[in-house]
């Protein structure tokens, strides 16, 4: 259980500096805009579970607002600010880059931003001179294209060597816009700072396709990968309607949590089956998944399947199918998933063939062209909103935290917490419940857990 002082950031000491936006800041009778030093934001938001806690509200778990402060730990004019973008593509990277850019030398007035290149592959040693300077003009426009105009990468830069560039280029605050192994190379990072005692912020802008970090509402981008992911969905579907026997499967991203796969079947309402990591299934057997794509091919002519790359990963063992490139982890440190894909497609195969349904596969893996794409309306106001939220903390001196909306409040969570467990679709909850009523898929598939069958049938 988490207690108060687990959700408490660091800050790097007394904010002196009046900020500039004192005016848009000032006290009036309707909506000021600053954020009082107090204000907190519940961790938890029922009766039931405040009750659990039996203290008095302002000892409950809580994470301190975002949001402008009167009072900033930076003078902003001597302000040089760094960068970066870590791991895969994700819509919205451009989006917080312009963003950070933008409320940094407009309302704040910095000196000066330099972008890091190619991740954090371009804070060490070999490519500390390869920055870029982003400027409002230079950025003006980027949020209209996808990926990231600073380029990314994946691996396990020295904390300390990354220290020694930030130095080197004279930078006070460092923001990183990354997954979970952005998050944990910025916890690096800030630790080697304060060991150091120096005053540089470090700020983290969570970001993560897959939506599986955790102390976030929803993390920027998913909404664009869920709504381009369901187009995807419905041109499989027209193929596999089309075809004798037809087999429709997407695979979606999904390492850990089957967020995209089930927001996208859910949107798209064409999935007849939909497979994730947090719920094992079997294979073989009258309760497995062969079994029922056989009967849903004989009763429909067809069947689509929406499937999370994570999903089945114990279904491999001994399979044959390692990870693509033969190696256990990537450059981040993640264990590399094995081709379930393929287990699945060779065991429908020969099931149908087996039964005499000779199947036709229509298979699609859209990741990069989902990845890729530029942030939509509302992702485009998220990102906007939380490079904002990023950059008031670093001038009010805040570190080793990240930004994140809870609770529909933008808030400052300890950058160690975004790293300490995941954030998964609960089984038994409503959410996972709305698939299998979409689906009308059984609520299990085959004897792989001791959980009873809410309905061994199906839910149509």
């Amino acid at each position: 259980m988490l207690h108060l002082n687990d959700l408490r950031v660091r800050d790097l000491g007394e904010c002196r500096h009046d900020s500039p936006l004192a005016e848009m800041l000032a006290v009036k009778q309707t909506s000021p805009h600053y954020v009082a030093e107090g204000d907190r934001v519940l961790l938890e938001d029922t009766v039931s579970m405040l009750a659990e806690h039996d203290l008095p509200p302002v000892e409950v778990p809580s994470f301190e607002a975002a949001g402008p402060r009167r009072k900033i730990f930076f003078d902003p004019t001597e302000v040089t600010a760094g960068v970066v973008t870590c791991g895969g593509l994700c819509p919205g990277l451009n989006n917080v880059i312009r963003g950070l850019v933008q409320e940094l030398v407009v309302h704040y007035r910095a000196k000066r931003i330099l972008g890091f290149q190619h991740g954090l592959r371009g804070l060490t040693a070999d490519h500390r001179d390869d920055t870029v300077e982003l400027t409002v003009n230079g950025v003006r426009d980027i949020h209209t294209s996808g990926g990231t105009i600073l380029g990314s990468s994946r691996g396990g830069q020295d904390a300390d060597e990354m220290v020694d560039t930030l130095v080197y280029r004279g930078i006070d605050m460092l923001f990183v816009i990354g997954g979970d192994g952005g998050m944990r190379a910025a916890t690096a990072i800030s630790d080697a700072v304060r060991a150091r005692g120096l005053d540089i912020a470090v700020i983290g802008v969570p970001k993560t396709i897959d939506n599986d970090l955790p102390f976030t509402d929803q993390s920027f981008g998913f909404q664009s990968a869920f709504a381009r992911a369901t187009e995807f969905i419905s041109a499989v579907a027209v193929e596999a309607a089309a075809s004798p026997n037809g087999v429709g499967i997407v695979k979606l991203m999904g390492r850990h949590s089957g967020f995209i796969a089930s927001y996208a079947a859910l949107a798209a309402s064409a999935a007849d089956m939909v497979l994730i990591p947090e719920v094992p299934f079997a294979l073989e057997g009258d309760d497995g998944v062969l079994a029922y794509v056989e009967q849903h091919v004989r009763t429909k002519g067809y069947i689509v399947i929406v499937l999370a790359e994570g999903a089945g990963q114990d279904l491999l063992d001994g399979a044959g199918l390692p990870p693509r490139d033969g190696r256990a982890t990537d450059a981040s440190g993640n264990v590399r998933l094995g081709n379930i894909e393929e287990r699945l497609k060779e065991a429908i195969t020969d099931h149908l063939t087996s039964v005499g349904l000779a199947p036709t596969i229509r298979y699609i893996d859209p990741s990069y062209a989902i990845r890729s794409i530029a942030a939509n309306a509302y992702d485009s106001v998220y990102c906007l909103r939380l490079a904002h939220a990023a950059v008031h903390a670093a001038m009010a001196g805040r570190t080793a935290s990240a930004v994140a909306r809870w609770r529909r409040r933008f808030v400052h969570v300890p950058l160690s917490l975004m790293t300490s467990r995941r954030n998964q679709i609960d089984p038994n909850g409503d959410m996972w419940l709305s698939v299998l009523e979409t689906t009308c898929q059984p609520a299990d598939f085959g004897p792989v857990s001791d959980r009873e069958k809410a309905v061994s049938a199906g839910f149509c």
